[in-house]
């Protein structure tokens, strides 16, 4: 692997390796951009197949991390971090002790969060090390489960797209399929269901299933038959990559707005469903709930503070609806290019700042 060029080849500003023979960590921080302010991003553990696999995942979440927290309006990064490891296995108090270390030496050029593999106890071992660590436990002044939050603004993001297809964004009437019924989604359901939504769901855990429709009142289908179920809103939260050749000629909603990561297989899906006349709300914009509420602990955390600034995710979505008309292109390329614009305009005003007062800087020299 060329590492350098594959760095280059999307602009990463920093990769990290860490390895602590005697805990057996072996981990990796990839830090992409760092205009908007530290980069931010969870922390992954996973039995990856190769070092190169792990080098490659790393640098993929980081960039997304980019744009997702620009997308979401906060003053920071994007960056991520893997453990190469069997998190039912491996994990040992020294192994995250080690890794805070490490953060700790980037002195805040990086701070991290739980992800795939991590939970809140890895985070605190974490916390004994460094300051530069999000979604800790309650008991440190954390903002605790981010589902809820996550949820939330899945919620209020999914109404900004309910507005652009029916012209209100009142869910009340609507049916909604939700494809999953994990903790988040289960909470999403809650607020469909207060609402006045009909809730049609689906999940490979049928004691998942069975809960939903015992406390929504909603419609178990099968798995395989929620693409095509009659319903105004296809809400993915599970497994990403569900939007692809065989799903997209099956959906019969209008809008499709869900808490799964990576929903499109391939860029090429986003122009299919944009073509179809399909409203789609883009995952990374929708369910920011969840890191625009972590970011919050790096204030103090304020509850009443963070689910404020969620709310503003419906402001995010319609932002992504107007750029989508104005530019002439699908929703996902006008989130990407949301972001990038906002990341541009700064590097700009930063530019601009220096130029004009360059003699300042000449004087102190």
């Amino acid at each position: 692997m060329k590492i350098f060029e594959s760095m280059a080849k999307h602009d990463y500003e920093q990769l990290l390796f860490c390895q602590d023979e005697e805990s057996g960590l072996k981990a990796i921080i990839a830090i992409h951009d760092t205009t908007l302010g530290p980069a931010l991003g969870g922390t992954r553990m996973w039995t990856y197949d190769s070092e190169e696999a792990a080098i490659n995942d790393a640098l993929r979440l980081a960039r997304g991390m980019t744009y997702k927290n620009a997308a979401a309006g906060l003053n920071l990064g994007g960056g991520k971090a893997v453990i190469i490891g069997d998190p039912k296995k491996d994990k040992n108090e020294e192994m995250f002790r080690a890794f805070g270390r490490f953060i700790q030496g980037l002195n805040g050029r990086y701070i991290t969060a739980e992800d795939v593999g991590t939970t809140v106890e890895d985070m605190d071992l974490i916390y004994e090390e460094t300051n530069f660590v999000t979604g800790i436990s309650s008991a440190f002044g954390s903002s605790g489960n981010p589902s809820p939050v996550t949820a939330y603004g899945c919620f209020v993001g999914m109404k900004a797209a309910v507005k652009e297809a029916f012209g209100s964004n009142s869910v009340a009437g609507k049916t909604v399929a939700v494809q999953g019924v994990g903790n988040v989604a289960f909470e999403l359901c809650r607020h469909l269901h207060e609402e006045g939504a009909k809730l049609i769901v689906t999940d490979i855990n049928k004691e998942a299933v069975n809960r939903a429709v015992e406390a929504f009142s909603a419609d178990p289908v099968d798995p395989n038959d929620i693409y095509g179920v009659d319903a105004d809103i296809f809400a993915p939260c599970a497994l990403g990559a569900i939007i692809n050749d065989e799903t997209i000629p099956q959906l019969k909603a209008k809008v499709i707005a869900g808490s799964a990561n990576n929903q499109l297989k391939d860029s090429r899906h986003g122009d299919m469903i944009h073509e179809k006349g399909i409203v789609y709300a883009p995952d990374y914009v929708l369910n920011a709930g969840g890191v625009i509420n972590v970011a919050d602990e790096l204030h103090g955390y304020n509850q009443e503070r963070a689910l404020k600034k969620v709310e503003t995710i419906y402001n995010n979505v319609e932002k992504v609806i107007n750029i989508s008309k104005r530019d002439r292109i699908p929703t996902y390329m006008a989130a990407d290019r949301m972001a990038e614009e906002r990341i541009e305009n700064l590097r700009k005003s930063r530019s601009q700042f220096l130029l004009n007062n360059k003699h300042i800087l000449y004087n102190r020299i």
